[in-house]
């Protein structure tokens, strides 16, 4: 329990001795069965002293003060002025005490003790006086549980749209931090890509240019020609890439560039063979696919050959796009290359492929192949769509 500062310790023994000294001129004034005497005024005086502890000791502030009362009713003094002093420290253990229902209802069942043995005592001639103490007190106790009730329940619905406060912060952050991964992946699978093949294609034009042997044209053309076309496909990614982030639907230019998909990976498989490496694309048979995982399978091809084409040293690359027995589609990209085909150590190639995977609920797997080389397999699931007859 907190303990209250000085000041507000003084504020309550100054309040205690105000409200003592207005119920002496109450049991004064107007008197009950019994005059107030020496010995009911000390009672009464010393019923209000537990009031200026009960900030910093509610339950032993409130087991005083009933010690101190029911000796007070029992005698016949004026039970009016005790009223005052009972409910404010009722209404005090009920905000601070620790187990204030159970506490309440003692109080509230001694107090209704007490009085009714005044009234057996009296006889009946003070019967209606008795009984609206005793109602005093029954609606004292009921009002203190009413109020403790609407106050949990406040604190409930408080604690509610807080909790929902801090969820709706936590899942902002969680897309905010998902859409930077998304946008970063996006990036890389398309930049390291181009940037690669361009890379291979250039240093194969300048071979040609620093060569013994004359320089043939046609085929500097085509190795410059290779390199073109692969600024322009990345231009146009690129494009479609920001018109995307942007929430957009039509270019600037209005054009309009459609998601990569399955339907590209030919143009992928063109531009590794432009680089020097012989490709065979096997995607027959595996009929429509939702974009999504449209998306996901040309990114993984994608990745995975400019890994073949940067680290793998290979010579040969298999891609075949299948579907399993339960409709949904296996991608699978085998190089024969001497070395791993996974990217550099700090790269992120395998990384991003498996969030490529992971973002369509699927599974990829990489790893050296039974017979050398290297081995990246996706299974991704395919819901919604007919599997090809």
């Amino acid at each position: 329990m907190t303990v209250p500062r000085a000041g507000v310790a003084a504020s309550d023994a100054l309040f205690a001795a105000l409200l003592a000294c207005v119920a002496v001129v109450v049991a004064v004034m107007w008197p009950g069965v019994r005059d107030l005497d020496a010995a009911g005024t000390l009672l009464l005086v010393a019923a209000h002293a537990p009031l200026a502890v009960i900030r910093r000791w509610p339950t032993p502030g409130l087991v005083a003060l009933l010690t101190l009362v029911l000796p007070y009713h029992l005698a016949q003094y004026q039970h009016h002025a005790l009223v005052p002093a009972e409910v404010v420290a009722l209404f005090a253990y009920a905000v601070l005490g620790r187990r204030a229902r159970g506490m309440l209802t003692i109080a509230g069942l001694v107090l209704f003790l007490s009085v009714s043995a005044m009234r057996m005592q009296a006889g009946g001639k003070s019967l209606l006086e008795q009984i609206a103490v005793i109602e005093a007190v029954v609606s004292i106790v009921i009002a203190i549980q009413v109020w403790r009730v609407h106050r949990a329940r406040l604190a409930t619905i408080t604690e509610r749209a807080e909790r929902a406060e801090r969820t709706r912060e936590e899942e902002a952050r969680r897309r905010v931090a998902e859409e930077r991964l998304r946008i970063a992946r996006d990036l890389h699978d398309l930049l390291a890509h181009s940037i690669t093949v361009i890379g291979v294609q250039a240093g194969a034009a300048a071979h040609l240019v620093r060569g013994d042997r004359p320089v043939d044209r046609a085929e500097l053309a085509e190795a410059l020609t290779a390199i073109a076309d692969t600024c322009r496909d990345a231009r146009t990614e690129l494009r479609g890439t920001l018109q995307v982030l942007r929430g957009t639907d039509v270019e600037p230019s209005g054009a309009s560039g459609p998601l990569p998909g399955p339907d590209g990976i030919a143009d992928l498989a063109q531009a590794a063979r432009a680089a020097g490496i012989e490709v065979d694309l096997d995607d027959a048979g595996v009929g429509p696919l939702p974009p999504e995982v449209g998306v996901a399978a040309y990114r993984i091809v994608q990745e995975a050959l400019t890994n073949v084409v940067k680290h793998a040293a290979a010579e040969r690359v298999t891609v075949t796009l299948t579907r399993d027995g339960d409709g949904g589609l296996v991608v699978r990209v085998a190089d024969n290359g001497a070395g791993p085909s996974g990217g550099t150590p700090g790269g992120f190639g395998i990384l991003g492929m498996i969030e490529r995977a992971r973002s369509v609920g699927g599974t990829l797997d990489a790893g050296p192949g039974d017979g050398g080389g290297f081995v990246v397999t996706a299974v991704i699931p395919v819901a919604d769509v007919v599997s090809p007859q």
